[in-house]
């Protein structure tokens, strides 16, 4: 852990919460919103949120799978993600949204009007900018955790 925590506390409230109370708190709030407040389908939804974790090499995130309402994604989903531009196991919406997190990640500059095209043909005005905010979210507290060396400790609060 690249953060020091004194003996005793939880690591996530501690740097989220104590050493950052201004903006801790808030950030957590945004990071429990995209989960509680999606509209998104789930396998678009996670498709998205893995395909962040996978770049950002955060081991919570990875290790994650939403849960709604005691459904989650498949086993194999993690591996489908890796390879979402051939697998089989996806449809459109679904392969959109994790080429849409791969190129928010590594490459926002060359989102084309030939993406954002596709994009409009499968998702509502609404759902872009609610996708681009769970991709921002995922992308900045991921990165974060990992880089702070936290995402092994991590855990949501609430869950």
């Amino acid at each position: 852990m690249n953060i020091d925590i004194p003996e005793g506390k939880e690591p996530i409230g501690y740097v989220w919460g104590e050493l950052v109370p201004g903006i801790g708190p808030a950030a957590a709030a945004l990071s429990l919103s995209v989960y509680e407040h999606t509209t998104l389908g789930l396998r678009e939804f996670e498709a998205a949120r893995l395909r962040i974790a996978q770049i950002n090499g955060c081991l919570f995130c990875l290790d994650w799978r939403t849960d709604r309402d005691g459904e989650k994604v498949e086993e194999e989903f993690a591996d489908a993600v890796t390879h979402w531009r051939t697998t089989e196991a996806f449809d459109e919406r679904t392969r959109l949204a994790a080429e849409y997190a791969e190129r928010y990640a590594l490459d926002h500059h060359g989102l084309d009007e030939e993406f954002w095209g596709r994009m409009a043909a499968r998702y509502s005005q609404r759902e872009i900018v609610e996708l681009s905010m769970c991709l921002g979210s995922w992308l900045a507290f991921g990165r974060l955790n990992h880089v702070l060396g936290l995402d092994a400790v991590c855990v949501i609060p609430g869950h």
